[in-house]
């Protein structure tokens, strides 16, 4: 151990699933110079035989602080990871939190590579998504995306049968699924390809990965595979299941449309839909825009199963449901948003503004669509209150319904 000010340097490896790997000649080399030496459980079982005399081994396990703090004692340290440590791999924690080290890299296949090559699948046209340790939220905005082929690393809990079970229940349906167990151990290695339903009542050996892609299963460049088609930008009202069927408790798909462009939602990260009733607006944002947070606020119960029969209907997972009272409503553990729309406030229209503007970020906006003057007035008295700036609104008539006014404010 030496008390030094360098930076340190790593030797990175990439290793694949087999108990026996074959290492070239100058990675075994590398291997014999080495004194200290670091990577997974797993690696050390693989990788055991191949290390010097008294050779001295460092565990990664969580939490990663302590792993990094005992890194920082050392000049040299040779990394075991698995597949190419660049994709989603330890070479980029090494990169995020010792930005000054260097690194000498040699990898191999990454898992998903692996699972392409035993299919012989081209994967140059392949979103990769990663669920290990990470929510859905990627993976359900390929899947809004219609993206034909995506290659998923998972984990104990975004299963194979996980991540089926979400597809079929959100009507992705035309999509038929690889998964690999294993890749790269002779003894266990397992491939197979499934459809939806199948994959959905199994269970499957972790390490594995998957590959979904669309119908039909044909992989010449001359068909590029049928795309599912989104729907019509502005759904039909009648299309959404209604509160009660009272067709006057949405929003109507012209003042939608224009709702969401006032929001400027290409350019947010976090939006709010307060009072969602059927959740016409929030599930219109979340497939014109699915990277897009969503969170949707509703005073009624029967809101939930609208929403969950509505967004089924139309192909968007994770959208964040809170039921009940948005005064009272816990908003310190959800993200802050720059966006929000006030769908429907039950008299309480200036203490919700008050209570918005302290959550809304800078440059944030608020939209509100106002059907009587006393509204209006009544929104721009509290967006003056709270020293937001307003802007100027939009009004608009659709067919014998009430005009509407699109009003829109902004957080200074």
């Amino acid at each position: 151990m030496t008390d030094h000010h360098h930076p340190t340097q790593f030797i990175v490896i990439g290793l694949d699933d087999s108990p026996a790997p074959y290492l070239p000649p100058s990675i075994q080399a590398l291997i014999r110079k080495g004194k200290v030496f670091s990577g997974g459980l797993r690696h050390h079982d693989i990788i055991s035989a191949f290390l010097p005399e008294g050779a001295e081994w460092i565990d990664i396990t969580v939490p990663l602080d302590a792993v990094f703090a005992r890194y920082e004692a050392y000049d040299h340290i040779v990394v075991f990871a698995s597949g190419d440590p660049l994709f989603f791999g330890f070479a980029n924690t090494i990169r995020r939190r010792l930005p000054e080290a260097g690194i000498q890299l040699y990898p191999t296949f990454n898992s998903l590579q692996t699972l392409a090559h035993r299919l012989v699948m081209p994967y140059d046209d392949m979103r990769t998504v990663s669920l290990t340790g990470r929510p859905w939220h990627e993976f359900d905005r390929a899947l809004i995306e219609r993206t034909p082929k995506m290659g998923i690393l998972t984990d104990r809990e975004h299963t194979p049968a996980a991540i089926a079970r979400r597809m079929l229940d959100y009507g992705y349906t035309h999509y038929t699924m690889y998964v690999g167990e294993h890749l790269g151990n002779p003894e266990r290695e397992r491939i197979r390809r499934l459809e939806l339903q199948e994959a959905a009542e199994l269970t499957f050996e972790y390490p594995n990965c998957l590959i979904v892609h669309q119908y039909p299963d044909t992989y010449t460049p001359t068909h590029p595979g049928a795309r599912i088609s989104l729907p019509p930008l502005g759904i039909p009202d009648e299309e959404f299941e209604l509160l009660d069927g009272r067709t006057r408790m949405i929003t109507k798909a012209p003042i939608r449309l224009l709702t969401l462009s006032a929001l400027e939602l290409n350019r947010r990260v976090s939006f709010w839909d307060v009072g969602f009733c059927t959740g016409s607006v929030s599930i219109e944002a979340k497939l014109q825009f699915p990277h897009l947070h969503v969170t949707s606020f509703e005073i009624r119960p029967e809101g939930q199963r609208l929403m969950e029969v509505n967004s089924r209907r139309f192909g968007t997972p994770n959208i964040t449901i809170l039921i009940g009272d948005f005064l009272e409503a816990d908003l310190d553990t959800i993200s802050r948003p720059d966006a929000v729309f006030i769908g429907g406030h039950g008299g309480h229209l200036k203490e919700m503004i008050a209570r918005i503007s302290h959550y809304l970020l800078p440059g944030g906006c608020i939209v509100f669509n106002s059907v009587s003057e006393e509204s209006k007035s009544l929104f721009i008295e509290g967006i003056k209150e709270t020293g937001l700036r307003l802007l100027s609104g939009t009004r608009i008539a659709v067919n014998e319904y009430n005009p509407i006014e699109i009003l829109k404010a902004e957080q200074q």
